[in-house]
């Protein structure tokens, strides 16, 4: 399998960060990793073996990031307008770095995908520029920053918050038909440690029908834990509808 760490100093973060690369054609997928982790999560748990055959097959190539999230929704006893500020920091790296990265890798516009914490990012991420994005696979994802930030909120959090903005989007808002055109697929599952990532999945799914967005909302059954193996199996099942035939 083809593999490299790209090193790279970010201007939004004023910090040096890493993407793992791995494959050498196919759709590219932007990669965030669990809660705290950083660039190598994928491998190091396992997943880039689990899906192996689409990499090496030239269907799926990964671009896994470094993380930021101990300086921003993990940092509980932090400043919060900081702590907002640096995740606003972090989608600006994304968007602004990253995905010119990736384009100069693949040319070619990339999905997005994340597990747990990353799933958050990957929904962020995508629902605030659905014009860089073909889609998003988001898995086990708790999509209220009040599990975070404890009900505190200023402007910055409220635009990394898609269970805020998306209610208040309007339903003439150019985005909508945008999202309509993309795969979106969140999933999670309704077992041990699942229980806000069902709270806000299901509130995610009412906005969405109410706004008129297509997207498939998949909770697996009772004993679907959130955990690396349930991953595994949802990324297998998922992938084929979301990268290229």
């Amino acid at each position: 399998m083809t593999q490299e760490q790209i090193t790279h100093y970010s201007k939004s973060l004023d910090r040096e960060m890493h993407v793992m690369v791995y494959g050498h054609e196919g759709t590219p997928l932007l990669c965030f990793p669990t809660q705290n982790s950083m660039c190598r999560n994928y491998e190091d748990f396992g997943m880039i073996d689990q899906i192996s055959d689409y990499i090496n097959s030239g269907r799926v190539q990964l671009f896994v990031v470094d993380t930021v999230d101990a300086e921003s929704w993990s940092l509980e006893h932090g400043e919060n307008s900081w702590r907002s500020a640096r995740q606003e920091q972090y989608f600006h790296y994304i968007v602004d770095e990253v995905v010119p990265l990736i384009h100069t890798h693949s040319g070619r516009m990339p999905a997005v995908t994340g597990l747990s914490m990353g799933a958050n990012h990957a929904v962020i991420t995508f629902f605030r520029r659905p014009d860089l994005f073909q889609g998003v696979i988001a898995l086990s994802g708790v999509y209220n920053s009040n599990y975070f930030f404890h009900g505190w909120m200023d402007g910055t959090l409220y635009d990394n918050s898609p269970e805020c903005f998306l209610p208040n989007m309007p339903l003439n808002h150019p985005y909508i038909p945008l999202y309509n055109q993309r795969k979106i697929i969140l999933c999670c599952g309704q077992g041990a440690w699942e229980e806000e990532g069902i709270i806000t999945l299901r509130n995610l799914e009412r906005i969405f029908r109410e706004k008129g967005i297509r997207a498939w909302c998949d909770f697996w059954g009772y004993d679907v834990n959130h955990d690396w193996p349930w991953w595994y199996k949802q990324m297998r099942y998922f992938l084929p509808h979301i990268i290229d035939p």
